[in-house]
């Protein structure tokens, strides 16, 4: 795509939507033409968690709830989000971040980040480190070859 294309978000090619039985991502900075900057839409089925609890060493991110309701963990807190909810995660806090769609509805979420592709992902229910650049997970420091960042498998 090129980066002045207009696009509908409904109407994005099928290599633009990553969809699984209780979520779906549509990639609209990709779609848009996006070099460095990620902006998705999250749907979250009720049930759904939109990620495992993580944070990021290089990736500064920005949420805004655009429809629904859900719960989010943010560090050691727990609130309560609805349209409108929105929060700006800098990168190397170590502040950790997990939606969970505890409606009967669609939780829908714009989701805005850079990547870096150095960036080290701490899971800390998991109590796992996700070396992006090495494409590997350890715990306790030895190589994980079995573990998924899905949060809903």
């Amino acid at each position: 795509m090129l980066a002045t294309t207009l696009l509908n978000k409904e109407l994005l090619p099928d290599d633009c939507i990553d969809a699984s039985r209780q979520m779906t991502t549509l990639l609209l900075g990709r779609a848009g033409g996006s070099e460095r900057l990620y902006s998705n839409i999250d749907r979250l089925s009720p049930g759904a968690k939109s990620c495992k609890f993580h944070s990021h060493s290089l990736q500064e991110e920005f949420f805004l709830v655009i429809r629904g309701r859900g719960v989010l963990r943010l560090g050691d807190k727990t609130y309560q989000v609805c349209e409108g909810s929105c929060f700006s995660k800098p990168a190397g806090k170590g502040i950790a971040h997990q939606f969970i769609n505890d409606s009967d509805e669609m939780l829908e979420i714009l989701d805005v980040g850079i990547p870096d592709p150095n960036d080290v992902i701490e899971y800390p229910d998991d109590k796992v480190t996700y070396r992006k650049a090495e494409g590997r997970a350890y715990k306790d420091g030895k190589i994980v070859a079995d573990w998924s960042s899905d949060p809903n498998s």
